[in-house]
């Protein structure tokens, strides 16, 4: 006979199995799946279910994300701030051990790893309020827009509570469902978070060592990071119709080389073979160009978004800077 895995439910919560669906359109047949497919209890889920709180202003936030919202020359002044960078440095200087280790291991940049807790949680001071259980359900059963993106997360965080050993009640991330200090989705959690301190568990909420090794262990296996290789770069089209790449996407995929022989210039030296595209930053005098490398894109994986990846470029770059007291803005 098959066995049917439970969640951990305390004996003082008090049962209550009230059809939710009037809140979760759909959420039976949700159930249901998890039961077949998953060999989840029944009544654990509705239980969970039934305390689940619609929140209407996580509807709201979803629809007005700040990568969408604002213009580059503005999105940038959130994260290249002197608080950013002093604590960015604080946080490498506290945690060098595992950031060194992280390096030699996955071949990412300190600087990088650093400036993504930066831009993702201020260094673990702003890593949500929200029970994830709430966030997820909320956008899985009433935002059609991603309700099918939502509802995989919403299953992957069930199986994560279950591998991890813990109450599904008791997790808080985002409004998005992001946890923890790398503010993981569950999916790229239970891919890609490791136990960096070897401790026995996962735990990217309270132990920097496991986030530093996390996000390092997914930019270079989902990203493809690639060791000592360039990230971005500025360049000069003055008299150059650079809009025909611009359609090419963000996945690189145009030689330097040809970029060069187009007419575009670029002040770093980087190889003629090596793949890019080409993305514009809209600042207050107008339009900036840039190149971005394979190594760029890995942050895009991370955060889909080049006004992310670039915040995170930018600030790993003023915090390597300032703690190697050259000038960082």
């Amino acid at each position: 006979m098959r066995k049917t895995i439970t969640f951990l439910v305390y004996a003082f919560l008090p049962l209550v199995v009230a059809a939710a669906d009037s809140d979760l359109p759909g959420i039976d047949d949700f159930i249901d799946e998890m039961v077949t497919q998953h060999g989840f209890d029944k009544p654990e889920l509705k239980q969970l279910f039934a305390e689940v709180e619609v929140k209407t202003n996580i509807l709201q936030a979803i629809s007005r994300p700040a990568e969408k919202s604002k213009p580059w020359y503005e999105y940038q002044r959130i994260f290249l701030t002197p608080e950013h960078i002093q604590r960015g440095v604080a946080f490498w200087e506290i945690n060098q051990r595992s950031l060194a280790q992280a390096q030699e291991t996955f071949g990412v940049l300190p600087e990088v790893i650093v400036a993504i807790l930066g831009v993702e949680t201020r260094y673990g001071r702003h890593m949500g309020r929200y029970r994830v259980i709430d966030s997820l359900a909320t956008l899985a059963f009433r935002y059609p827009p991603r309700s099918q993106f939502f509802r995989h997360q919403l299953i992957e965080f069930l199986l994560l509570a279950r591998e991890e050993k813990r109450d599904p009640r008791n997790f808080t991330g985002s409004y998005a469902g992001a946890m923890g200090l790398a503010q993981f989705m569950p999916d790229s959690f239970r891919d890609y978070a490791v136990d960096f301190d070897q401790d026995g568990w996962r735990d990217i909420w309270e132990t920097p060592e496991d986030a530093v090794g996390s996000i390092a262990n997914f930019l270079k296996r989902k990203g493809g990071w690639q060791a000592k290789a360039p990230v971005a770069s500025l360049a000069e089209v003055s008299g150059v119709d650079y809009h025909q790449w611009l359609k090419r996407g963000l996945k690189p995929s145009i030689s330097v080389g040809q970029l060069l022989q187009e007419g575009i210039q670029i002040a770093d030296s980087i190889s003629k073979d090596q793949l890019a595209s080409v993305f514009v930053l809209e600042q207050e005098k107008g339009p900036e160009v840039w190149l971005g490398f394979n190594n760029f894109y890995a942050l895009i994986r991370y955060n889909p978004s080049p006004l992310y990846a670039m915040a995170v470029y930018q600030l790993a770059k003023a915090i390597k800077a300032q703690r190697e007291g050259r000038s960082s803005l």
